[in-house]
């Protein structure tokens, strides 16, 4: 039986009991005395029931206490769960920060590199392929690389579009550089011989970069030639910069160990930057499942507030009519039988039953 059914029950039971105080007050003897006990015994029926009524309600609010709790025993955990994972979100947030941190400090000391023009005088052979290991990671270049042309290149750097792969081919003119530097001071003729021997191998070197390792398509469109020699480079530089002018038109670019390394440090930061760049997509990714994780976290809280709202007002209602229940038996227990003055008119018409009792004949 619900607590709905017990309340009608209970009502249906004032009824009577009121009935029966209206048949009492026109009854008199034994008949009054009678009609007393059993308006005692169903009071004393209907207490029980009221008190019935009270412990179902108890044990009811019991179990809703229980039920609420374990909700909120729930609801605790999975916030907890949610708060896990935004502070993993946003360690990756402030580890992607962190690389976009020493990728700028790298980016300055690039700068102090370029800005460093100081020849190394040092006179020997800088491996391309050392330079290359030790500047980049394995997957940005290729050493020994075919074309489709069928021509090999030393090396390629694979850079993305633009400017596209680059090629770098090592050429060391040895013998002509030897051969100017061994030229005695004051022999005009012999220098001027030594040079332009030295401009023809540089030259040719120069167009053989050119039309080989530039195809349009399949490369960028420059390529770089790598002189293992500052000294070579220094010399180029500081007495033939029409050659230099040469390679800037044919755009073949001339470096040397330490040019080759800032520009391998560029490279690299490039490469950087494109790993940046899926970083801040990252990023971008992982802040759009925060903000979805935050939307659904505010709807359950708005949900669990309904839920509380609704709870607190069926236990108001229930005790309001528990109250007004016991009230009425207890005004009823107080009503004196034997001299009694007539009810008020505002109570006598608050009763369910106005209408008066027949008389026995």
């Amino acid at each position: 039986m619900d607590v709905l059914t017990i309340l009608l029950l209970i009502i249906a039971a004032l009824l009577g009991v009121a009935v029966a105080v209206l048949l009492m007050r026109q009854s008199g003897g034994r008949e009054a005395e009678l009609v007393r006990q059993q308006l005692a015994l169903a009071l004393s029926q209907q207490a029980e029931t009221v008190q019935r009524v009270e412990r179902s309600l108890r044990e009811q609010e019991q179990a809703l206490s229980k039920v609420v709790d374990e909700r909120l025993d729930r609801t605790e955990k999975a916030t907890g769960q949610i708060v896990t994972d935004l502070r993993e979100r946003l360690a990756r947030i402030d580890e992607a920060q962190r690389k976009i941190g020493e990728l700028s400090t790298q980016v300055v000391g690039l700068q102090e590199v370029l800005s460093n023009k100081q020849a190394r005088g040092a006179f020997g052979e800088v491996q391309l392929n050392d330079l290359v290991q030790s500047a980049l990671p394995p997957q940005a270049y290729e050493f020994q690389f075919t074309l489709a042309s069928g021509l090999r290149v030393d090396c390629l750097l694979k850079l993305p579009n633009p400017p596209g792969p680059i090629a770098i081919d090592a050429k060391f003119p040895l013998e002509s550089y030897s051969a100017l530097r061994a030229v005695a001071a004051g022999d005009a003729a012999g220098l001027q011989i030594a040079q332009r021997a030295f401009q023809l191998a540089i030259r040719k070197h120069i167009a053989d970069i050119r039309d080989k390792y530039i195809v349009t398509g399949e490369t960028a469109e420059s390529a770089l030639m790598f002189l293992p020699s500052e000294a070579v480079y220094a010399e180029l530089h500081a007495n033939f910069t029409g050659l230099v002018e040469e390679s800037y038109r044919a755009r073949v670019w001339i470096v040397s160990p330490t040019t080759l390394m800032a520009t391998l440090n560029t490279v690299r930061a490039v490469l950087k930057d494109v790993r940046m760049r899926e970083q801040a997509g990252e990023i971008q990714k992982t802040v759009g499942l925060l903000l979805e994780d935050v939307k659904r976290l505010d709807e359950r809280v708005d949900r669990l507030k309904t839920h509380f709202g609704q709870t607190e007002k069926d236990l108001r209602e229930i005790d309001i009519s528990a109250e007004r229940i016991t009230k009425r038996g207890q005004r009823i227990l107080d009503v004196d039988l034997g001299e009694e003055p007539p009810l008020p008119r505002d109570q006598t018409e608050s009763l369910p039953f106005t209408e008066p009792a027949k008389k026995r004949n």
